[in-house]
């Protein structure tokens, strides 16, 4: 357990990182919120209109005649540009990162048009990331001020990070690179890991460092994406494949690493299984806060999930294709065992559009446990895990005292889009102009420079008495298995016989 000496001053709660997350994150989404409220068309309700004529229009076509997939077409760009007039996004062009690229590195920094026989338009690139970068800056400024720390410091090592998770995103925009599906996420930590590891991590960079508040604010600003209607979307099916199937092998891995591997660092153990089975970073840092796991811990939980994250993108498509067992059951199962949900929707359209779509909403689904996950862990360690030698436990406001707080940001700004969205196409939009517009980008943005953070305060010889033994990898791996086997099963259950007129809906859509 890694807790603090007795000495150490103990902050007031609003200079914590999981306060101050939640309140950057709900004002970030207040002032877009607004933002995108006041710019909405005044001419709304004509709009709404023709977006329900159109829609009706798409119902009464006739599927059997030649000019099906051609009126279709014609009239779902009618709903887009529709949607696009009622989802009013001012910071759309202004939060931005690199483009996907194939020779020349320079190409990341030209804004790719979306017209495929429009020409790429270089304008504003450079200008909207540099505003990108200053938005952060004045974001995390301000909560590094409310923390008491040096504001100065923090500004100037930041540039330095920034710049690093620029080269991340660059990096991963290659086109082979990008084939492989090695993602910003993997290109930050080894950036990260070769300064720290080399030169070692500069005091001044130091001040910038700072792996829990952008992690958490980013976590926050996910529940933004998280949304009910996600579990509407699959319904019971995808309940069942997501929330039976994770705590089994959560729980299983766990007692394998305790009982048969026997790992010295219980906390090491549930984080390990906490990130392969639920929903890799976001699950991992949840956990590690719950059980107070040395950042060393959860640095290695993260790395060994990286790994495999990419080994799974490649194999786990083929093996879908190779064995015939179709989009659905396939994209829930890829959706259930692959960690990152970037990571899913990549490997799920290596298979099909339908198997992206199950995937990414099975694993959404998945993601809604993050916070029951972290509570549970934060119960078990106070009740069993923390005794003294007398057998006495902690007291049980001790659950409330490491309980990772910006799970409850997370939860709440879920639960608030997702009430907003429920209020028709206006809420949907709306959403989608805090989502899309903004919060989206910035959110991975968070996660880029947490994982810069975590490679800068990461060296190697930490690692080195962890993975002496090989228990850790030799947990992830048979984790991972009985996760792969189980979610499988569910998969082929569900979609199989319990609800196959769900898997027939899915792909006729």
């Amino acid at each position: 357990m890694n807790s603090p000496a007795s000495t150490t001053p103990v902050r007031p709660w609003y200079r914590k990182e999981d306060y101050i997350a939640i309140i950057i994150a709900f004002g970030l989404i207040a002032i877009i919120g607004f933002w995108s409220y006041v710019l909405r068309p005044d001419n709304m309700e004509e709009l709404t209109a023709n977006h329900t004529m159109t829609k009706e229009q798409i119902k009464r076509l006739d599927k059997s005649s030649e000019s099906y997939a051609e009126s279709k077409e014609k009239l779902n760009k009618q709903l887009t540009e529709i949607e696009s007039k009622i989802a009013v996004m001012p910071l759309k062009t202004s939060l931005v990162k690199p483009s996907d690229w194939d020779n020349d590195p320079r190409d990341a920094f030209v804004r790719k048009s979306k017209s495929k026989d429009a020409p790429p338009k270089s304008s504003g690139m450079i200008g909207s990331l540099i505003v990108t970068g200053i938005v952060l800056l004045i974001v995390f400024s301000m909560g590094v001020f409310v923390m008491g720390d040096s504001t100065f410091r923090f500004a100037f090592a930041f540039v330095a990070v920034f710049a690093m998770a620029l080269i991340a995103y660059t990096l991963a925009g290659q086109s082979v690179i990008k084939n492989y599906n090695l993602e910003y996420v993997l290109w930050a930590l080894l950036l990260g890991l070769l300064i720290s590891n080399t030169v070692g991590l500069p005091k001044w960079l130091s001040y910038a460092a700072r792996t829990e508040l952008y992690i958490k604010t980013g976590l926050v600003l996910l529940g933004a994406e998280v949304l009910f209607n996600k579990l509407l979307a699959l319904g019971l099916p995808g309940i069942l494949i997501s929330w039976v199937v994770t705590p089994i092998v959560l729980i299983g891995t766990y007692l394998f690493g305790q009982y048969i591997l026997k790992i010295p660092s219980k906390s090491l153990n549930m984080v390990i299984s906490a990130d392969m089975s639920v929903c890799g970073v976001s699950a991992a840092v949840a956990t590690a806060a719950a059980c107070k796991a040395k950042k060393e811990e959860l640095s290695l939980a993260i790395g060994l999930s990286l790994i495999f994250t990419v080994i799974m993108i490649v194999v786990q498509p083929y093996i879908v294709l190779w064995s015939g067992m179709g989009e659905v059951i396939g994209g829930a199962w890829i959706g259930g065992t692959i960690d990152s949900t970037g990571a899913v929707a990549a490997a799920g359209t290596l298979v099909g559009g339908t198997a992206k779509d199950v995937a990414a909403t099975v694993k959404m689904i998945q993601n809604i446990l993050i916070g029951a996950v972290a509570f549970g862990v934060s119960l078990y360690w106070v009740s069993f895990v923390e005794r003294n030698s007398d057998g006495e436990r902690p007291k049980i406001s001790e659950v409330w005292t490491r309980f990772p707080r910006f799970t409850l940001g997370f939860i709440g700004i879920s639960l608030l889009l997702s009430a907003i969205q429920y209020q028709g196409l206006e809420g949907r939009m709306f959403v989608s102009s805090i989502v899309d517009g903004a919060t989206k980008q910035l959110r991975e943005w968070m996660f880029c420079l947490a994982f810069v953070s975590i490679g800068l305060e990461s060296n190697f010889r930490e690692y080195r008495h962890m993975l002496a033994s090989g228990k850790p990898v030799v947990l992830y791996v048979c984790g991972q298995a009985l996760n792969l086997t189980l979610s499988f099963l569910m998969a082929w259950l569900v979609f199989t016989y319990l609800f196959p007129e769900t898997a027939t809906e899915l792909l006729s859509k």
